[in-house]
């Protein structure tokens, strides 16, 4: 049997079983959050769950427990990548099948970003835009709902951030998003690595 080196394709087992994974969409958002957005983090859970995707959350409270208790509710499957060290550091919400304790506090954002194959935002303070911002330069497509805007001028928001008026709507793309092969890096070319005309990627 032969010893797979740096830079060799994928075997063909490893590429079908890829294939096969049940997409992982990131639910980002803040910990405390009023009515109004719980309701829609929740819809957006449900129907996360409903079209047969795994659900990711940071597994705290506000928009993450919402969606994640809107996902439970209808029988899904859904993750929660936690700050702390464990239960006691970082206690899950009531709806998180899969904890992770990770021991990084706000690193973990990047986790929770290079986790999803698609991430969605909805309303969130400050820990939310820098998941928004890693997505973004990690080449994942996000969805705004009632979340940040990127109106500052002289800012040419990125071809991958779209917005959602509801969440049936965030839905919507999120399924575009997967059918046209969108989701996860969408360019595979390492940081740092110079492209035709001479510009480099980082």
């Amino acid at each position: 049997m032969s010893i797979p080196r740096a830079g060799d394709p994928p075997p063909a087992a490893s590429l079908e079983a890829r294939s096969a994974r049940r997409p992982s969409i990131g639910i980002m958002g803040g910990s405390a959050c009023d009515e109004a957005a719980y309701e829609r983090a929740r819809r957006v859970g449900a129907l996360v769950a409903r079209a047969g995707f795994v659900l990711l959350c940071g597994g705290g409270t506000g928009v993450m427990e919402a969606a994640a208790r809107g996902a439970r509710e209808e029988g899904g499957t859904t993750v929660g990548i936690l700050p702390g060290r464990d239960a006691v550091e970082s206690p899950p919400n009531p709806y998180i099948d899969i904890p992770l304790y990770t021991g990084i506090h706000y690193a973990r954002n990047l986790l929770n970003v290079l986790s999803s194959d698609v991430v969605v935002a909805v309303a969130g303070g400050l820990g939310t835009l820098s998941e928004i911002a890693l997505a973004l330069r990690c080449d994942r497509p996000v969805v705004l709902l009632d979340s940040w805007r990127f109106d500052a001028a002289g800012f040419e928001p990125p071809g991958h951030l779209y917005h959602a008026a509801d969440p049936e709507a965030v839905l919507d793309r999120v399924r575009a998003l997967l059918a046209a092969g969108e989701s996860g890096r969408r360019d595979s070319r390492p940081a740092g690595q110079v492209v035709a005309g001479g510009a480099a990627t980082d």
